[in-house]
């Protein structure tokens, strides 16, 4: 399926959803807003998906909002659905695949809200983060206050957001902003990697330590560790013993693959 701004390639259980507006530096108009949400809310109810991998075409990922698009008209900013169940946010957050977000250029204040909405990151040796939120004069909306800091600590988040200074790939891996750091043309081979690793675990299972991550960010760890505690002892009166020896045979299967894998990179 493609759409104007918006372009989907299926690959086995992975879609790879890139924002296409490369002459705009994939800016965030109205229309590549609705087209992402829409995609998103699409390949979260398709059973064949496992993972989402989430890219920019040409040599941003997305500089944020289109501001050109926004400074046009008065009002046309309170166009978008910014917190409603419907809005980008929302969806993304309530997808049931798991999103990586392969940064291949810069993600710029509402571009790296975006990319931030993934599980996790993955980066370009060319990607740039930045906000630049108190720069352009306009309040974050997607978690940046809130995620930013969980994400790379309170001091270094602050730093980001208050000088609005550009955060290379390289000081992002070390930040932990980004999980790793690869080669331009490796990029979204090795984010459909990752998301068929993902593909490969029981997505029952999957989706409740998917959960439990995301709901153990609002808890204290006693808290946390006490939900966690609950869904393993719901779940594991269910579990057969044909259940434990499935599981065990797909564990050893990917054990040796990943072994044989490794022994090939070595020689």
């Amino acid at each position: 399926m493609t759409h104007s701004l918006i372009q989907i390639e299926r690959t086995g259980a992975v879609a790879v959803v890139t924002l296409n507006r490369p002459d705009a530096l994939n800016a965030m108009s109205h229309t590549l807003v609705e087209e992402l949400t829409f995609a998103i809310k699409g390949l979260s109810e398709e059973v064949e998906i496992r993972a989402i991998v989430l890219t920019g075409s040409g040599r941003a990922f997305s500089v944020g909002v289109d501001l050109k698009e926004m400074s046009q008209v008065d009002g046309a900013i309170n166009q978008f659905e910014w917190h409603g169940p419907n809005s980008l946010f929302a969806v993304a957050k309530a997808c049931t695949k798991p999103i990586i977000s392969a940064v291949n250029g810069y993600a710029i204040t509402g571009g790296l809200e975006l990319a931030l909405l993934g599980d996790f990151l993955i980066a370009s040796e060319t990607a740039v983060f930045a906000d630049t939120h108190a720069r352009v004069g306009i309040t974050p909306s997607w978690g940046m206050t809130q995620i930013l800091p969980r994400l790379i600590g309170v001091n270094r988040a602050r730093q980001m957001s208050l000088t609005g200074e550009f955060v290379s790939a390289e000081k992002a891996l070390q930040w932990g902003l980004v999980n790793e750091v690869v080669a331009g043309d490796e990029l979204i081979t090795r984010a459909i990697e990752l998301g068929e690793y993902i593909a490969t675990t029981d997505p029952i299972t999957m989706g409740r330590i998917r959960k439990l991550i995301e709901d153990g960010t609002d808890l204290s760890l006693s808290g946390a560790m006490a939900r966690e505690a609950q869904v393993f002892d719901q779940h594991i009166a269910q579990v057969s013993a044909a259940d434990v020896a499935a599981g065990r045979d797909r564990a050893t299967t990917r054990g040796r693959q990943m072994a044989d894998t490794n022994r090939e990179d070595k020689f």
